[in-house]
């Protein structure tokens, strides 16, 4: 039914849905949803969790993933795709907008807006992308505070922290880190951008007992995976952050030049979701039956 109905919504907090869906014996399979069309297309796909990314999230917004957006214009995509698919939510939290208190304003925030869980990352700003070089690490303390700071705000998100150590400081520096923001209150660790099985294997081993993510990117310099090896490598998530908005940018690229050729959107017709497939998406047979049971409960009967 329509999100519209309180019967129909989450009866349990998001931060704790996510929470059991991290904690289950099989991984959590978190796919990219840059808005609320492609939630409610990944939930019907089966899926039970999702990840919000920056990188997906400024690019559909035409601008550079470099922490140049705020909390508030976040929020917006994290209520919608809430509201579209009520499932639990990862969202990136890039350095956390400022320093603690502006941490712990982002976790209320984002909390109140549906998410269920956020991570935070050790980058000095401007951040990066973690698949690019010459990123900028804070200092691991600082890091912490900030990381401490998420924890006392939170009332059930969970927290994930974010290293981007390994290209630069090595598993030596990656897992020293991780150890100090699990130490700081954090619910679970991301170490970005390792290269190798082996390096996966080497960093889940030396962090035993803590729920780990694994980020299953394109075009970046972590070589295919699928969920299942991550799982045998002992991660407990793993997420394709940008993959949807990859493909929707490549297939509206195709739709504009197609259009710009011919004057016509004839030849992709056929690559399109039906009229049909749109309205079935967003239930609007559900949302127009809802509206004329509500009405039909207040007219009164003609005498």
């Amino acid at each position: 039914m329509p999100y519209l109905v309180s019967s129909d919504l989450p009866q349990r907090p998001a931060g704790e849905r996510f929470r059991a869906l991290v904690e289950r014996d099989s991984i959590a399979q978190l796919p990219g949803a840059h808005n609320g069309m492609a939630a409610l297309q990944a939930k019907a796909a089966g899926f039970e969790g999702l990840y919000l990314s920056g990188a997906a999230m400024t690019a559909s917004m035409g601008i550079p993933d470099l922490g140049i957006i705020t909390v508030d214009e976040v929020s917006f995509f994290i209520r919608q795709i809430a509201r579209a698919s009520g499932l639990p939510l990862l969202v990136d939290g890039d350095t956390g907008y400022g320093e603690a208190l502006n941490v712990m304003h982002m976790v209320r925030t984002f909390e109140g807006a549906g998410a269920g869980a956020v991570h935070l990352e050790d980058q000095l700003l401007p951040k990066k992308c973690g698949h690019l070089n010459d990123k900028k690490l804070a200092d691991a303390r600082d890091m912490a505070a900030k990381v401490a700071a998420a924890a006392k705000a939170r009332r059930h998100l969970y927290i994930v922290a974010r290293t981007d150590a390994a290209a630069s400081e090595g598993i030596d520096g990656a897992v020293a880190r991780a150890q100090l923001y699990m130490e700081a209150g954090a619910d679970a660790i991301f170490a970005e951008a390792l290269n190798t099985a082996e390096m996966f294997r080497e960093f889940a081993a030396r962090m035993p007992g803590v729920p780990l993510l694994a980020n299953m990117t394109e075009f970046g310099r972590t070589p295919f995976f699928t969920a299942k090896e991550f799982e045998e490598m002992g991660y407990r998530m793993v997420i394709w952050p940008v993959s949807s908005l990859r493909v929707a940018n490549k297939a509206q690229e195709k739709l504009y030049a197609t259009l710009r050729r011919d004057g016509s959107t004839k030849a992709m017709v056929g690559e399109m979701q039906t009229r049909a497939e749109l309205y079935d998406t967003i239930d609007l047979v559900g949302y127009e039956a809802l509206d004329a049971s509500i009405v039909a409960t207040v007219v009164p009967e003609p005498a």
